[in-house]
């Protein structure tokens, strides 16, 4: 009985996928929301030639397979790739199977998700209270700070929320580009396909899902009170 306990107990190397998967996440998030928010800030208020091809862009990763957006990083970002090299070389910056990269692969994947909550929360505001500040005599940057960001911080906070919570399980990216290495990469998705390659592994695998799970449900949850109370604060 004491044996199956402790087979159905997180591990500290199951405490380390899930404290790695914590950490990838709130990494990925804090690389990619402040691009995010300038990219749906471009997209919304500017027209210029190219425009659809960028929004398309952006949102390619939505429609391709998560191992081919994983190859194409490694491709691009690996020591050999033209961004990747360059990170190498000058800096002695490896991110190809590390830490790193696994926040990296999960910032691709996410981008998407953040870019579009900002647009729309961009697009549901009144713009004629950018054309009033304008107006005023406001700057540009002015008006970005004192009432585009406010009136878009709806969609921000959503989209890091949501997007947090999609980084939690990430799966083909991560393990494409930054491996399944355990204490460097091997999040909790990783962690979970490793139990289920070892005879007997499914109650460790469920154990490890239910985790999962629960911080999904979580994130989720969150995501909807936040949008909720500001929204309610900016009388919307």
């Amino acid at each position: 009985m004491a044996s199956r306990l402790n087979n159905l107990l997180l591990t500290p190397e199951d405490w380390e996928a899930v404290r790695l998967t914590l950490a990838v996440a709130a990494r990925a998030v804090g690389f990619g929301l402040p691009l995010a928010v300038l990219v749906a800030w471009v997209l919304t208020r500017y027209r210029f030639p190219g425009r659809p091809i960028v929004n398309a862009l952006v949102h390619l990763p939505l429609v391709l397979p998560p191992v081919v957006t994983g190859w194409l990083l490694l491709i691009i970002f690996g020591i050999r790739g033209p961004i990747g090299s360059l990170l190498y070389d000058w800096f002695g910056v490896r991110l190809v199977f590390t830490t790193a990269g696994a926040s990296l692969a999960c910032a691709v994947m996410t981008f998407p998700v953040m870019v579009r909550a900002v647009r729309l929360s961009l697009e549901s505001a009144d713009p004629g209270l950018d054309q009033a500040a304008q107006t005023l005599g406001a700057a540009r940057f002015d008006r970005l700070i004192n009432v585009t960001l406010p009136l878009a911080s709806p969609g921000i906070l959503v989209g890091a929320i949501v997007a947090y919570a999609t980084s939690l399980g990430e799966f083909g990216a991560v393990i494409t580009f930054a491996a399944n290495i355990p204490g460097q990469t091997q999040t909790l998705p990783l962690a979970i396909f490793t139990a289920l390659q070892v005879p007997g592994g499914e109650a460790k695998a469920a154990e490890l899902a239910l985790v999962s799970v629960g911080l999904a449900l979580i994130g989720l949850l969150l995501s909807e009170w936040a949008n909720k109370r500001l929204n309610t604060v900016l009388g919307r």
